[in-house]
């Protein structure tokens, strides 16, 4: 099975971990990883979600005031 999968792109570490941190609360699968290179060349991490959940995703981060940059399809 050949899963879909998006980043939430951050400013920081720290909101990366912040995000992890209320996904994994609400049930969401999520997980930490590198930038992908060919959407920054910035070293860093950002967070993996299921890409079908994305639009769930931004809403509840909305909700809860977490800054993101975007979310991007990978």
């Amino acid at each position: 099975m050949n899963e879909a999968f998006a980043v939430i792109l951050v400013d920081s570490t720290s909101y990366a971990l912040r995000i992890e941190k209320l996904l994994k609360q609400q049930g969401l699968a999520c997980k930490l990883i590198p930038v992908p290179r060919h959407l920054s060349s910035d070293c860093g991490v950002c967070v993996r979600i299921q890409k079908q959940e994305a639009d769930v995703i931004r809403t509840l981060l909305q909700e809860d005031q977490i800054h993101f940059l975007t979310i991007e399809d990978v």
